[in-house]
């Protein structure tokens, strides 16, 4: 698996436009999966263009929650590949032009073979789980509902022992112990705490970000 990321509040890269929002392109065994949009379309068309990525090459958008900063790009990635599946949490409609829209409710639930959801924890988002062969990678979105939650439903698949993307104001740090990689982006407010406790493990995020697992 290998997971780029291609929107972010900074950029790690001076040919890459960082802009408030958050967006992964995940290449798995089964195809390709575009998490969350990022606020602006041409700013994630661009950054995936400077980063050779394609976006027709993507099979699967999944949002985790309706927010400005992670749909925002949507309808102009879609005006460039309307041939995907979109998994939106239930709470967000209206989605257009997509090859088939699947809406999740607050059910954990596999999707592909290896590929789960939360469900939509506390009615506002859902996170991304990959299993590989080390066990499960989560990617949040910004983690709005409790971090404990969220690792609770994901680890009905299994271990997680990796984790990707916005965190938000979570600061129960000791739920990340046993975590093998930790990459906190976009909205994350503990960085630095996250850092100095964890800092074997920590990965920053930014645009260009390339993540081998």
């Amino acid at each position: 698996m290998k997971a780029s990321i291609v929107y972010d509040n900074r950029s790690i890269r001076e040919d890459l436009e960082s802009d408030w929002g958050f967006s992964v392109f995940i290449e798995t065994e089964r195809g390709n999966i575009l998490f969350d949009t990022g606020g602006d379309g041409d700013i994630l068309l661009a950054n995936m263009r400077a980063m050779d990525i394609d976006p027709e090459s993507v099979n699967d958008i999944f949002i985790s929650h309706n927010h400005f900063d992670h749909i925002g790009g949507l309808a102009g990635f879609l005006t460039m590949n309307s041939n995907v599946n979109v998994f939106v949490p239930e709470s967000f409609r209206g989605v257009k032009r997509a090859k088939k829209v699947i809406s999740i409710d607050n059910r954990p639930r596999e999707i592909y073979k290896n590929i789960y959801t939360t469900g939509e924890i506390d009615g506002i988002e859902q996170s991304l789980i990959i299993k590989d062969s080390k066990g499960l990678v989560l990617f949040v979105g910004c983690s709005h509902p409790d971090m404990k939650d969220i690792l609770k439903s994901a680890s009905l698949f299994g271990r997680v022992y990796a984790i990707i993307g916005g965190m938000h104001g979570f600061n129960k740090y000791e739920l990340l112990k046993d975590m093998e990689l930790i990459c906190p982006a976009h909205c994350t407010q503990h960085q630095r705490e996250i850092k100095e406790i964890y800092q074997d493990k920590v990965i920053s995020g930014g645009a260009g970000r390339i993540i081998e697992l």
